[in-house]
């Protein structure tokens, strides 16, 4: 993880390895599970707050409170894939230092 080139190929596509140091972002099967769990984790709390933040100021209209929490459950997962990749590997990196990749491009 040395900041050299983004983790990012393409939109929702996380590259393979780093270009710059070869560090290997992408290993065996499942470990993308733990980029999933922060998505979930993180949107579960986004919206609880969300939720928590609101209680003083909507009184009739919840309706309307459940309306927008909805989308945001929908739309806050695609807009942080990206982000939680980038906080698992983090992680990954602070536990166990990542592999590099050896094999040629």
């Amino acid at each position: 993880m040395c900041g050299g080139a983004s983790i990012v190929e393409r939109p929702f596509h996380v590259r393979h390895h780093c270009p710059a140091c070869r560090a290997l972002f992408k290993r065996e099967e499942g470990f993308f599970v733990g980029a999933i769990a922060i998505n979930l984790v993180t949107t579960e709390a986004v919206i609880l707050l969300v939720y928590l933040a609101s209680l003083p100021f909507v009184e009739t209209h919840f309706q309307m409170l459940l309306n927008v929490m909805l989308v945001l459950a929908l739309v806050f997962p695609i807009v942080f894939y990206h982000h939680s990749w980038s906080l698992w590997l983090g992680f990954d990196h602070v536990v166990e230092t990542l592999p590099v990749y050896e094999g040629t491009d």
